[in-house]
């Protein structure tokens, strides 16, 4: 069955909380509230269901599935979290207690009985990581080990949950596109070890490569991780040592945009067009101040990107969310691997789960020919929220 698209309406507003803090992580908040900017965007018929959106980054109101799932006449709320000024400072377990205020928010002030969550690409890992800890909590520390409000927190579990175009976790992801050449931090222009700089034309490893050269990649990008994770617990060490706990420590990390996958289409194949990524020429990305994690901060690093710290992951949290899930997988993703999807796919330890593919659409849906894949991906999402019952106005 096809929706029917139809206009719909967008309203703006904010969802506040008080927090008391030490040490403010973003500028321009004021006195201890917590602001979070949301959207609602909805057509004309009520509904008692909404779905709830959030990513690391900026609002998803305006990413371009949200408003197409409301064109087919779904309630959706897009919201940004505590972090809308950058993602440096960001901690992934503030960003579960937000989208608690947002959850409780649509409950409870705007009277919406059922809730999805959905997380598209960055915002599929804490969607799935939120719900595992609705239902079975957890997390009691950040990871840079600091008490969290999680510990206290009673997280309102919501009805379903929807990964779509989603990484398993942004540090796995991340943790895949460092560049394994670089041996020195401050200064990667000059330290670096030429066999495994992928956009060197004088490496002797070149695409298609060999199954030793991406073990070996492989094995120094989370090495380089560790490294970096190292770095970040013995500067708040050294603050905690000096009398300065609530102290930070901001640095750039460079050389985030050189996955192998990208040179070389036989690994983890599928659609995606050779030596290109989701943000262009992956040679020009790699030290793009817009790539993937560029500036960061000590706790920001240990809970967003550092493979041994970070808390919350898709595929650790699947198995103890037994809401019905929807993982959509885009055909000619250039972000996201293959093996992402299909690893927290097979974590959901029941059997009301479904894996839907888009076969020719990228991931972002960006080019003239992808608007009619981004109308399906909806279609998906509208058709399977109809399975479920919350197309029902009860």
């Amino acid at each position: 069955m096809t929706p029917e698209r139809t206009k719909y309406r967008r309203t703006p507003y904010l969802i506040v909380t008080r927090e008391r803090v030490a040490r403010k992580d973003v500028y321009g908040s004021i006195d201890d509230h917590v602001v979070r900017q949301a959207q609602l965007l909805r057509g004309e018929r009520d509904s008692d269901t909404v779905i709830v959106a959030m990513h690391p980054i900026g609002s998803p109101a305006y990413l371009p599935l949200f408003p197409e799932l409301a064109r087919t006449g779904l309630h959706v709320i897009g919201s940004a979290n505590r972090y809308s000024t950058g993602d440096a400072a960001l901690q992934m377990e503030n960003v579960l207690l937000d989208l608690a205020a947002c959850v409780r928010d649509a409950r409870e002030r705007l009277g919406y009985r059922k809730v999805v969550l959905a997380g598209w690409s960055g915002g599929g890992s804490p969607m799935m990581g939120y719900q595992a800890e609705a239902e079975q909590p957890k997390i009691t520390h950040t990871a840079a080990g600091e008490p969290s409000p999680l510990a206290e927190t009673e997280l309102p579990a919501a009805d379903g949950v929807l990964q779509l175009a989603a990484p398993r976790s942004r540090h796995r992801l991340l943790t895949e596109f460092l560049d394994a050449s670089i041996t020195n931090e401050l200064e990667p222009e000059r330290d670096r070890d030429a066999e495994f700089d992928l956009y060197d034309p004088a490496n002797p490893n070149q695409p298609p490569y060999s199954a030793d050269f991406l073990a070996a990649y492989r094995e120094r990008q989370r090495a380089r991780s560790r490294r970096i994770t190292d770095f970040a617990r013995d500067k708040l060490a050294g603050f905690a040592a000096a009398g300065h706990p609530e102290r930070e420590h901001a640095f750039v990390v460079h050389g985030t945009m050189a996955d192998p996958r990208w040179l070389d289409p036989a690994i983890e194949p599928n659609g995606r067009r050779p030596g290109w990524s989701y943000l262009g020429d992956p040679a020009v990305a790699n030290h793009s101040p817009g790539a993937l994690m560029r500036f960061t901060t000590a706790r920001g690093w240990l809970s967003q990107w550092s493979l041994d710290a970070a808390q919350v992951d898709a595929g650790d949290a699947a198995p103890r969310v037994s809401a019905p899930v929807l993982v959509v997988r885009n055909g000619c993703d250039d972000a996201v691997p293959v093996s992402h999807q299909q690893q927290v796919f097979q974590a959901i330890g029941h059997p009301d789960k479904e894996l839907a593919e888009l076969p020719e659409a990228n991931h972002y849906f960006s080019g003239a020919d992808q608007r009619s894949h981004l109308a399906t991906a909806a279609d998906l999402v509208h058709g399977w929220m109809h399975r479920h019952g919350f197309m029902d106005k009860h």
